[in-house]
């Protein structure tokens, strides 16, 4: 089990938009990445990451409303990834250990096992199986793995307060999935929710499909995320301060930055209209702390919009703003402040006070 488990954190891809969050995995053979649907819904371009390729941007190439699929384009250094294999759920029996694999809740990698609780959970005319693995926020799109390591499901939603009463859809959905969409020979297709053909530029006409006459949207033709309100001010702020912003959105009102050394998460909590700018530095060192402390407390007393803290082992530069006070000349000044002090105290912490650098997740 341990060494399937391996190849799968490999080819395991975590998935952000503006809107939400949730997990992938890789397919070698296809260059595909298979998710849910309403995991990248209303997105042409997704930011994908793993642990076997860097941080980027991938395009959704085909979305299946029908069954909750979703396409994407392989990472750009994807093809030196291990592969993995679809297995068949006809032989899945009740009772059968299952591992259900992904990202809940943002985190980098997760294994849930449970058993497979009913075959034929019949919801909406598709047959999902019923699995007890606890299932959360972040696992949907993500595969069950039987074990023998194969993909039988993928995992695509869970009842609130259903006591891990998780549901998967049959892996020969993706088959059949895989084999339309490969017959279309297009990176820009989706399923008609109505007479379920697969349809591309040639068979939609404005919007409608051209065998039924239901209005299907294209991954292509999806229209762009525009933010507004705070968040608008928030993603012209990190342009003008150098970084891609479509690279950086790491779920609702959410933003993930590198600069230098350091890693700073801005969120926004629209409830109570606090932006929070946090700058994850370096770790504490085991001994001699006291110095290190002390430098802590001085750079506090002279800053004036940024607060150095302690969390665990981790150094935080952290600024907070309220909403009301947010605009571009204000902002700007604050933020690129936290940007340059977060690499400059990193390399500080480290070099004279003895910390350690952070280690990637």
């Amino acid at each position: 089990m341990t060494d399937f488990v391996e190849i799968y954190r490999q080819v395991i891809v975590q998935i952000a938009t503006p809107n939400s969050t949730g997990t992938g995995f890789f397919l070698r053979n296809q260059g595909l990445i298979v998710t849910n649907h309403h995991v990248v819904e209303g997105n042409r371009s997704v930011v994908i990451e793993g642990a076997g390729f860097t941080k980027q941007l991938a395009r959704v190439c085909y979305t299946d409303q029908k069954y909750d699929l979703a396409f994407l384009e392989g990472p750009k250094n994807g093809p030196e990834l291990p592969e993995v294999h679809l297995g068949t759920d006809t032989n899945i029996r009740e009772g059968d250990p299952v591992m259900a694999i992904g990202h809940p809740f943002g985190l980098k990698f997760s294994v849930k096992s449970g058993i497979v609780s009913n075959t034929r959970e019949v919801m909406n005319g598709i047959p999902y199986l019923h699995i007890d693995a606890a299932l959360n926020p972040g696992n949907s799109g993500g595969p069950l793995v039987s074990n023998i390591g194969t993909v039988v499901g993928i995992n695509t939603f869970v009842i609130q307060n259903g006591d891990n009463t998780g549901f998967s859809l049959p892996v020969r959905y993706l088959q059949s999935a895989l084999e339309d969409f490969q017959r279309v020979d297009t990176h820009n297709a989706a399923r008609c929710p109505a007479c379920l053909n697969v349809v591309t530029e040639k068979t939609v006409e404005k919007h409608f499909c051209s065998h039924c006459g239901n209005k299907v949207e294209l991954p292509a033709t999806v229209e762009e995320f525009v933010p507004s309100g705070v968040p608008k001010t928030i993603e012209s702020l990190i342009v003008q301060i150098g970084h891609d912003v479509d690279l950086s959105r790491c779920g609702p009102n959410a933003w993930e930055i590198r600069e230098g050394s350091a890693k700073i998460l801005i969120t926004y909590h629209e409830k109570t209209g606090l932006i929070s700018a946090d700058a994850i530095l370096c770790e504490l060192p085991k001994e001699n702390i006291k110095p290190l402390y002390e430098y802590l407390l001085r750079e506090n007393h002279h800053n004036e919009s940024v607060t150095l803290s302690v969390h665990e082992q981790d150094i935080i530069l952290s600024l907070l703003i309220f909403d009301r006070y947010l605009d571009e000349t204000t902002g700007m000044a604050k933020l690129r402040m936290l940007f340059e002090k977060a690499d400059y105290y990193d390399n500080i912490l480290v070099e004279t006070y003895g910390a350690n650098w952070k280690v990637e997740d």
